[in-house]
């Protein structure tokens, strides 16, 4: 069925798509490092659910004071767990298609990076509260728009 037919108005699609998951059967390259081709995946995503720390939740002041390393590192960590999924396959295909992906993601993260440099330097802290308490009259995105669409640019690619 769609993905709107499952449950009432596709609410339960994203569970059948967990149980299609787990019931499919387990395939692994012969030759590949058995271990690092299967936990790449894994530091990945629990790479991703760390960002999720940054979220400024304003009603029980969770604030971390350094939010944009923090996020800058774990984005960066993430290069390695590509390059670590091509590589274990012990494939010279994999491997290349990952150290391409790889250059592609560093080439984007330095110019992200450095966008997220000038709001730092507007706001002088690194804390996310902060970010979210000084575009409190003007949103950055409206105050640096030339960087706006620079950043969306690199976002999307």
């Amino acid at each position: 069925k769609g993905p709107n037919k499952v449950g009432y108005m596709g609410i339960l699609q994203p569970f059948s798509d967990a149980i299609k998951l787990f019931s499919k059967e387990q395939i692994f390259p012969v030759y590949s490092n058995y271990m690092s081709y299967y936990f790449s995946p894994i530091i990945s995503f629990i790479l991703s659910l760390m960002v999720w720390m940054l979220i400024p939740y304003y009603f029980n002041m969770v604030s971390f004071n350094l939010g944009i390393l923090f996020f800058l590192c774990c984005t960066s960590m993430g290069v390695y767990t590509v390059m670590i999924a091509g590589w274990s396959s012990n494939s010279n295909y994999s491997l290349l298609g990952g150290l391409r992906a790889v250059a592609q993601t560093i080439s984007y993260e330095v110019s992200m990076a450095l966008i997220m440099l000038s709001s730092i330097i507007l706001i002088m802290n690194f804390n996310m509260m902060k970010f979210f308490i000084y575009q409190d009259l003007i949103w950055f995105f409206f105050l640096m728009l030339p960087l706006s669409m620079c950043w969306i640019s690199s976002s999307l690619a």
